[in-house]
């Protein structure tokens, strides 16, 4: 990071790159796909792995320590602690929402499925062909998701309407508002997948306004795969009926312990808990507590002002060397993510356009982690990277155009 940059950039932020030694070896741009581990992450699991090693693992501290997590995650995302279920990714607490609600003949599901990963597609899908529930779909719009168009085509047996907060691909940031008040209005349930944007992009779910939101740890809150949370409005939550139930999911009082069993009475635990399906990925979320603890330091308005800095200059380098960026200039529809090619010409992990092929190449061999997705080059970026790795980015790209 260059010491001019420093007045307009939080000097906490850069200096916490020195907390990813995986900075050293990559220029890291795959948030999007997993973020990168911290030393302070490592350090957690070792502590963790030590006490099963050596014999000194105490499933007591390790449920103080579920409690701990769920109330850090609750508190990032401005919910309260009981509206917070753990999970084991984005799919399980999606699909928890789905099996949950009291669905009745004619209902019908709203989303967008051309900017939806696969498994915010297919719960809808499933109860399409279960309960003959009808799927409404919506067309993107110049790789942006229309919310007008999803709200009208919204009315009073719309029980779900379901958009990513960020989308799987090109990456762009969706407008929520005037989805989440034609859901007021028809008291339909707002779900999002918020996969790609908590950690990075500031959230707070009574700012906007949706009822569900379901995330998992290894990409913007930087820990593992199998772990997850599900946020739940209460107001929503209390009028639920899970799909499946374990003890953690019973309200048997604070004090009665986790093989406690009362077969006269069946009471949910309150609010998001129920879904709650433990025994815990303790593992995970030891990872998860200790990156938490990091991002609260840092805070996500600031990680978002920074990241998004970043992100509009690597968008803005690639316009004016002649690529296309997916968007165009950079507005508030680009978040962390920039997507350079043409959205939607390709497959997963290829590009229709024999160029953006033969750049991706070119990046990945000289140290670059970055994805293909339909069609585009993702670029997604965290707080631990810098201007040097943009530059780096724009300078590799400017020497792959040059003449051969």
């Amino acid at each position: 990071m260059r010491e001019q940059d420093l007045d307009v950039v939080d000097r906490e932020i850069v200096e916490a790159r020195g907390l990813f030694p995986g900075t050293e070896r990559w220029t890291y741009m795959n948030v999007a796909f997993r973020g990168l581990l911290s030393t302070g992450v490592r350090a957690a699991v070792d502590a963790y792995v030590d006490g099963h090693m050596y014999g000194g693992w105490d499933k007591q501290q390790e449920l103080a320590m579920i409690e701990r997590t769920r109330e850090s995650l609750a508190r990032l995302i401005n919910a309260e602690n009981d509206e917070i279920a753990i999970t084991k990714n984005v799919s399980e607490g999606l699909n928890a929402i789905a099996a949950a609600l009291p669905w009745e003949p004619g209902d019908n599901v709203v989303f967008c499925p051309e900017l939806e990963h696969p498994n915010n597609v297919y719960p809808w899908l499933n109860l399409e062909r279960r309960i003959g529930v009808e799927v409404r779909t919506v067309e993107p719009e110049d790789g942006r998701l229309p919310s007008d168009k999803m709200a009208a085509a919204m009315d009073e047996h719309t029980r779900l309407v379901t958009v990513p907060t960020v989308s799987f691909s090109p990456g762009f940031i969706t407008d929520l508002a005037p989805i989440g008040q034609a859901c007021r209005e028809l008291g339909t349930f707002f779900l999002v997948d918020a996969a790609q944007s908590v950690g990075v992009e500031h959230t707070d779910v009574e700012a906007l306004d949706v009822d569900g939101l379901a995330v998992a740890s290894q990409k913007g809150l930087l820990a593992f795969y199998g772990t997850g949370f599900l946020y739940c409005r209460r107001s929503w939550a209390e009028r639920l009926q899970p799909a499946y139930l374990t003890r953690f999911g019973v309200a048997l009082g604070a004090d009665a312990h986790e093989t406690a069993m009362d077969r006269e009475k069946l009471e949910y635990a309150s609010a998001a808990r129920r879904f709650d399906l433990g025994n815990y990925n303790y593992l995970g979320a030891a990872a998860s507590e200790a990156s938490l603890r990091l991002i609260h330091q840092l805070g996500t308005k600031r990680i978002e002002r920074y990241v998004r800095s970043l992100a509009h200059r690597l968008a803005t380098g690639m316009l004016e060397l002649g690529l296309p960026v997916a968007g165009g200039p950079p507005g508030p529809h680009i978040g962390h993510i920039v997507a350079v090619g043409i959205s939607g010409g390709g497959r997963h992990y290829t590009a229709d356009d024999p160029r953006m092929n033969d750049l991706y190449r070119c990046l990945t061999d000289n140290g670059v982690k970055l994805s293909i997705r339909r069609g585009v080059l993702r670029f997604s970026l965290h707080f631990y990277n810098n201007s040097d790795d943009v530059d780096r980015v724009l300078e590799l790209t400017r020497r792959w155009l040059e003449p051969q």
